[in-house]
């Protein structure tokens, strides 16, 4: 069991990091296997379940959620699969080939009493121990699962449990999935295959159980997921990247990423998507928004520095969000899956929009301030 443990901690620091792409590892490894192009053409439910012609895979959850009592929280579970190149596979042909790797984390941020609590698994695929269907959503990690249930298929069922922690949600879509990007395509960079496939459902209506240390709540709320594979790696000068899903109170929904550069500057390929009341995606482009950090805030287990606060406009909307943390303490350290510290947490968002007031929730991602993800390699 410590060799396997052993080989399988090897295997995922030369698989990479949270990164969908990983720098410096596309001219040895992506020719086996395939990269983002456009003119991809989606098929639902089989584009739900894994893609392991392509190296790397995520599917994320994040919501905030209200129980009866009103005592509000958020939470996130994130799964991902890395596919391992033949040649570093070393037991084939065997039962024990760990040709995919599986990793999840959990988060629940118990947002009344400032207090963040998280968990993580590894595991590889075969012998039931992890895993995602080719057809339809289902995947898991050890008792840790995603899954659409063959008698309600518009639905998503959540599933994960460490220790004191658990949960157990029933999602269902308010709108229709959106596509991210152009072409098919969502670009992480500007040469070929520098991109990923990426779809949403944006406003899920969710309900269920969550378990914090001995007390137990039903609660309601909404919940976001993304869906995204690709294989390419995303330019070496760029470090880390600033992430937010937005669902405002007027019915729309947003998502934006700004790459960020050594510099601190954003990649010209930085993009976003705008959901319109009906459900219609509008790309937005780098030129189209702006992001600026009016805040930072400093872990005192990382001491990284964080932004916290930021300001969002987005000119053609007459769209001004002011985008603020429901607590500080929101940062994974990953050191037994991943190896990747970051934060990832509950925001709200308040401004105008049209000269009118407007509010709005969400979840904010943050990576590369702890470390350049580079150095893992």
């Amino acid at each position: 069991m410590y060799e396997l443990r052993r080989h399988l901690r090897s295997l995922l620091l030369l698989a990479g990091s949270l990164l969908l792409v990983v720098p410096g590892l596309a001219e040895d490894l992506a020719p086996e296997f395939r990269v983002a192009t456009e003119g991809y053409r989606y098929s639902f439910p089989r584009d739900h379940g894994a893609h392991e012609a392509f190296r790397t895979e995520w599917w994320y959850y994040t919501g905030q959620l209200t129980a009866k009592d009103g005592r509000p929280f958020g939470y996130q579970l994130t799964f991902f699969r890395r596919g391992l190149p033949r040649a570093h596979v070393k037991t084939l042909p065997s039962q024990w080939a760990v040709t995919q790797l599986y990793l999840a984390h959990f988060a629940m941020s118990d947002l009344n009493h400032g207090r963040f609590h998280y968990a993580e698994k590894i595991s590889r695929a075969g012998l039931g121990k992890a895993g995602a269907d080719h057809d339809r959503l289902h995947v898991w990690v050890d008792q840790w699962s995603a899954e659409s249930p063959a008698a309600t298929p518009g639905t998503q069922t959540l599933r994960a449990a460490d220790g004191d922690l658990a949960l157990q949600l029933t999602l269902a879509p308010e709108k229709p999935l959106i596509l991210h990007g152009r072409g098919g395509i969502s670009r992480k960079g500007s040469a070929a295959g520098q991109a990923s496939h990426y779809y949403s459902f944006t406003r899920l209506a969710t309900t269920g159980q969550l378990t914090i240390g001995n007390e137990s709540f039903d609660v309601t709320g909404t919940s976001w997921m993304d869906h995204e594979f690709g294989s390419a790696d995303l330019d070496k000068n760029l470090v880390g990247w600033d992430w937010f899903s937005l669902q405002l109170d007027d019915q729309r929904e947003l998502m934006l990423y700004r790459l960020r550069r050594a510099d601190g500057s954003a990649d010209p390929v930085s993009s976003g998507t705008l959901i319109d009341r009906e459900g219609q995606g509008h790309h937005l482009s780098i030129g189209d928004f702006t992001l600026e950090p009016t805040s930072y805030w400093t872990s005192p287990t990382s001491q990284a520095r964080y932004p916290q606060r930021w300001r969002l406009t987005i000119p053609s909307q007459q769209l001004a969000l002011e985008l603020v943390p429901r607590m500080a303490e929101q940062e994974l350290s990953t050191t037994r899956s991943t190896q990747v510290t970051y934060w990832e947490g509950a925001i709200e968002a308040t401004g105008t929009a049209q000269g009118k007031p407007i509010k709005g929730q969400g979840y904010m991602e943050l990576t590369g301030y702890a470390e350049r993800f580079a150095k893992k390699l």
